[in-house]
């Protein structure tokens, strides 16, 4: 008779593969078949198999973007209002560059836009009594010509080639210590034209449009003619106007004394600017009219 078919421990039985054993009598580990690749381990065209992290897969759901309508519509209404957000910032900003100022800075400008409105204000009333006059005047020509007059004077003040009178102040400048430069005389020639002076002579050199100021050797030079100790400033204008700007906190006066100068100012009821400029024609200028 055929021997029966018993299992025999640790051998196969028929149609069974037969068990990988380990050097200690133990089984081995069983092999993993194709289809079944650990993450991580190579897959079968020999590239390494990576697990999906959740950035990844964060990643994968947003990119590419599946945007919608609606979505493209609020993002064009988010992006409009951004910007006018970031200009009215930015306008904000440059209209509060006064906020860092100093309370006397503040004060000077203040001053400066009271005067020059009041100025600009007396300046159309003048104008128009002008043109009454002439809608008035039996003569027009004649009022024409005298208008015309008055308006020449008016422009050889400006431009120096007249002399002139009128109430404003004395400014003197005593700079002993020699620290007073040209600069600072500047800064007071234009302090004083803000306050609506309408004549200015310093020492015997008459203050115009064109002029210009220099040190040399210690001293200061207007319009190329040394100008000696102590300056002495002839100014016609309102004294209302003219001496409180100098002596408003930080402006002139506190500013020159800083500088070990010794600084007085003097309402007078009429002032004599009697230095003259010689009138030149221009080289190249010439009236519109013409």
């Amino acid at each position: 008779m055929p021997p029966e078919n018993r299992a025999v421990p640790g051998r196969p039985g028929p149609g069974e593969s037969a068990p990988a054993w380990g050097p200690g009598g133990e089984p081995a580990a069983s092999v993993p078949s194709a289809g079944d690749t650990a993450p991580g381990a190579a897959a079968d065209d020999g590239t390494p198999g990576r697990a999906e992290t959740g950035r990844q897969r964060l990643v994968a759901s947003l990119w590419p973007p599946r945007l919608t309508r609606a979505q493209l519509i609020v993002a064009l209404l988010l992006f409009i209002l951004g910007l006018g957000l970031a200009i009215q910032v930015r306008s904000t900003s440059d209209s509060s560059a006064l906020r860092g100022a100093r309370q006397e800075d503040l004060v000077r400008i203040l001053d400066e836009l009271d005067n020059r409105s009041q100025r600009l204000t007396d300046e159309e009333r003048r104008l128009e009594g002008q043109k009454t006059e002439l809608e008035n005047s039996s003569d027009q020509a004649e009022e024409a010509r005298k208008q015309t007059v008055e308006k020449e004077q008016q422009l050889g003040v400006l431009a120096g080639t007249v002399a002139a009178q009128g109430p404003g102040i004395n400014l003197t400048i005593d700079d002993s210590a020699h620290s007073v430069e040209a600069d600072k005389l500047l800064d007071t020639i234009q302090e004083l034209r803000a306050a609506g002076a309408e004549a200015i002579q310093v020492n015997d050199v008459r203050i115009v449009a064109n002029t210009y100021l220099s040190d040399s050797g210690g001293g200061v030079e207007i319009d190329g003619k040394r100008v000696g100790q102590p300056y002495r400033f002839k100014v016609i204008g309102k004294p209302e106007d003219l001496e409180p700007a100098l002596n408003i906190p930080g402006g002139v006066v506190q500013t020159l004394e800083k500088e070990q100068a010794k600084v007085s100012v003097t309402r007078e009821g009429k002032i004599i600017v009697n230095a003259l400029r010689e009138a030149k024609r221009p080289d190249y200028a010439r009236s519109s009219s013409q």
